[in-house]
């Protein structure tokens, strides 16, 4: 009975440590396995702090998180924070100044209109593409002027852009049109010609003028491509000048191959250049003197609603002393003046507000009643015209002339204007401080 006795106690003991080992390891396991702790996931599942000094390793695609299985994503309706649409930029009214090629292609002096601009309400330059002398003021590879040289690194385009853009200031590129003393003569299939059917050629000052002909699909391509090739380096806005015919009061040409009016060829190389670039800013420049004739008077192939069809701005140059005067000897009058909405000026450079003022009026009004909503940016005088004016009929042009200008333009219902001056020495102080 003993020997049993003992025997089933050694029994008792071992179930007993048996049962003791596996509750224990129960509890081990229970307890070093981390999923039990429901409380803890925010902190298991949050990353380690980047050290001071390291950054986070960058990789080439974003990483995307898998949707939790059981969850549904979102969709755009649901989400919280979507991705915000960008805003349009704001567009900035324009306040500028043409600047000369010898200007932009000199530092210093370059340098001084980038300060103007930081300095005052100047936001804008208009630099030459071509030039009056029909030169590509910068080095190009649009293929007719390569072929016949018609090209001059007169500043180098890309660090004027990059100076201008880097400062906030808007770059206006001028490419004068149909104007050429140099393609014409180097290809005189894209030429006016004489009646004689020789390249149309004229003296003038020191050189001559010719002409590209308007008509021309090919003399248009000419000056598309100088355009594309100045919009892809950067330039802001493409400004045409010199896009007509030539004055038929003033010269005779060959007219007899056109089948069409004047003012139709103009408007189709506007139109192919639009169709060719699109998305590209354009404006063309014209004679203050449009804005006050209903007809083309001079033959140029231009009225106010005509030139106002297709580009973005027209620049009307409305000079108070190219306008008529009323002397009786000089080349500048007609013995009467100019009457401007209405009211007759004699002496128009000495009334620089009325003129401007009453030209925008008109302008505004003939745009209206064409249901036609081209911007207007005009040109101003800032320069005095001593030089072609007789004495007596023209002022110095200072502060007060400049204001009383962009005042002008501010009270006909316009915001934006560009100030004209050949010789770049403009009246700085008439600028308002920004």
């Amino acid at each position: 009975m003993r020997g049993e006795r003992r025997i089933n106690i050694f029994v008792g003991l071992f179930i007993i440590i048996i049962a003791v080992s596996g509750i224990v390891f129960l509890l081990f396991q229970l307890f070093d396995d981390p999923s039990a702790d429901s409380g803890n996931k925010t902190a298991l599942n949050t990353p380690a702090p980047t050290p001071v000094g390291e950054e986070q390793p960058q990789t080439s695609t974003p990483v995307i998180s898998p949707t939790p299985a059981g969850e549904q994503p979102l969709t755009p309706d649901e989400e919280q924070t979507p991705t915000p649409v960008p805003e349009p930029k704001e567009h900035v009214p324009v306040k500028g100044l043409y600047l000369t090629t010898n200007t932009v292609g000199t530092p210093q002096r370059l340098q001084h209109y980038v300060d103007l601009a930081n300095k005052t309400e100047i936001n804008a330059y208009v630099i030459d593409i071509k030039d009056d002398n029909g030169i590509i003021c910068y080095e190009t590879n649009v293929p007719l002027a390569v072929k016949h040289g018609v090209w001059e690194k007169k500043y180098d385009v890309k660090e004027v852009l990059r100076l201008l853009h880097d400062n906030g200031i808007r770059a206006i590129g001028r490419i004068v049109c149909f104007s050429d003393p140099e393609m014409p003569l180097k290809e005189p299939d894209l030429s006016l010609k004489n009646p004689n059917g020789t390249v149309f050629k004229v003296p003038y000052y020191n050189s001559h003028l010719a002409w590209l002909d308007p008509s021309s699909k090919e003399a248009w391509q000419y000056l598309i491509d100088i355009a594309k090739e100045a919009s892809e380096l950067g330039f802001d806005e493409i400004q045409y000048d010199y896009v007509r015919f030539p004055e038929t009061t003033n010269f005779k040409y060959d007219m007899s191959y056109l089948e069409r009016e004047k003012s139709e060829y103009i408007n189709d190389f506007m139109q192919e250049s639009i169709d060719q670039l699109p998305g590209v800013i354009f404006s063309a420049d014209i004679f203050g003197s449009i804005c006050l004739q209903s007809k083309d008077a001079g033959g140029i192939g231009q009225t106010l609603e005509t030139i106002s069809e297709i580009f973005d701005y027209i620049s009307p140059m409305i000079y108070p002393s190219h306008f008529a005067n009323d002397s009786t000897t000089h080349y500048s009058g007609n013995g009467v003046g100019t009457n401007i909405n209405g009211v007759l000026y004699p002496k128009p450079d000495f009334e620089p507000y009325n003129v401007i003022y009453n030209s925008l009026i008109i302008t505004k009004s003939r745009l209206e009643k064409a249901d036609l909503d081209i911007k207007v940016r005009p040109y101003l005088q800032g320069f005095t015209a001593n030089t072609y004016l007789e004495e007596g009929y023209y002022m110095e042009y200072g502060v007060e002339q400049y204001r009383d200008q962009i005042k002008a333009v501010y009270d006909a219902g316009y915001s934006e204007w560009l100030f004209w001056n050949s010789r770049n020495t403009y009246v700085e102080e008439a600028f308002l401080p920004e």
